[in-house]
């Protein structure tokens, strides 16, 4: 009889470190993320004279990789498959590097007659969800994740010159609802009203206006702290909603992740209206589900990063989170954020792919 494959088992024990050490795949590793130069044998290099840069993505906490260049993605087990030249959509390919790996790392394996016992074992338990890489700890005791504010910034100055020195129209201010605050732990901030999925006032962020001032005891961009409420303990995570995600109706076609508040704004501006911003250069598998969930199962997501380092690890964080589901390109930027192009730049940069 033949040698029986119980693929969810492999999948659930192999680990894609383990088979990026079994192939001797180096990477740059950085927490749960690694990076580097892409090593599957279908990737072709440009041969343009341009730098090549680093495409390959692996998410080590979730077993998942994807190259936003060439395309590749997938599971440790569709890694493993590739790099032995198969096809992982190829059912005899896939169990041919299935049985391989059996054999190496020692996972069970057996003829037919064992498949019974195999599906009676116990699931293993699930995983914490992946949470935010600059959320705060979190508190003993009971606590309650972005409850909704039970109160509203009055007297916001929204005629203030810092948002219109940068080409923010008094609709783009209105709509955001954004506006100078002159006391209390905002002062000297542009107050953004933050809300959760379902449209809840969760709280605000302050961006400083007198950039001169920030430190790091002052910092550009201040979010909302831990507060107490009766016995219950309030906390913040960015890393668990969308900016602006509230506004968009779903399932929308197209949606644009950026990294910051201004490049939603300015994009909205200028007539790209489903548009949302992680607050920072990675997204949270909480932001990953929710992108997707913006998105339906036809939706295609659009990269606008920052043109600098932070904004090549946003991208490469978002192919490996969304990848698997959904459409996605990178709308990469040399240099610079998506407020210092033109609605005509921008309009060529998407006629391009």
């Amino acid at each position: 009889m033949s040698t029986w494959v119980d693929f969810r088992e492999l999948r659930s024990k192999i680990r894609i470190a383990d088979i990026l050490e079994r192939y001797h795949v180096q990477l740059k590793v950085k927490g749960d993320r690694a990076t580097g130069f892409c090593p599957l044998p279908g990737h072709v290099s440009r041969n343009d004279g341009k730098k090549h840069s680093p495409s390959f993505s692996v998410h080590l906490k979730r077993n998942l990789f994807n190259c936003f260049s060439c395309h590749g993605q997938g599971n440790a087990l569709d890694l493993a498959c590739l790099l032995d030249g198969g096809n992982p959509k190829d059912p005899n390919s896939l169990r041919k590097s299935a049985l391989k790996l059996q054999e190496i790392f020692g996972i069970g394996s057996g003829d037919h007659s064992r498949r019974e016992s195999r599906r009676a074992q116990p699931e293993s338990e699930p995983k914490e969800p992946e949470r935010g890489n600059k959320d705060d700890p979190e508190p003993s005791g009971a606590f309650i994740v972005n409850a909704a504010l039970d109160f509203e910034l009055k007297h916001l100055d929204s005629s203030h010159p810092y948002l219109r020195s940068r080409g923010f129209t008094p609709e783009t201010i209105e709509h955001f609802g954004l506006g100078y605050c002159l006391k209390g732990m905002m002062a000297d901030r542009f107050a953004i009203p933050l809300h959760d999925a379902a449209g809840n006032l969760i709280g605000y962020a302050g961006r400083l206006v007198d950039d001169d001032k920030v430190s790091d005891e002052n910092p550009k961009y201040r979010f909302p702290g831990t507060r107490k409420r009766k016995d219950t303990t309030c906390v913040f995570r960015k890393s668990e909603f969308l900016y602006n995600g509230h506004r968009i109706a779903k399932p929308v076609s197209d949606l644009i992740v950026v990294e910051g508040f201004a490049s939603v704004w300015w994009l909205w501006q200028h007539g790209w209206q489903d548009v949302v911003a992680l607050m920072g250069n990675s997204v949270s598998e909480k932001q990953g589900d929710l992108i997707h969930d913006l998105l339906g199962t036809e939706g295609r997501l659009w990269i606008l990063s920052d043109g600098d380092p932070g904004g090549e690890q946003c991208a490469q964080s978002l192919f490996v989170a969304v990848a698997p589901r959904n459409y996605i390109r990178w709308l990469k930027l040399e240099e610079g954020q998506p407020t210092d192009i033109s609605p005509e730049e921008f309009s060529e940069i998407l006629a391009r792919v």
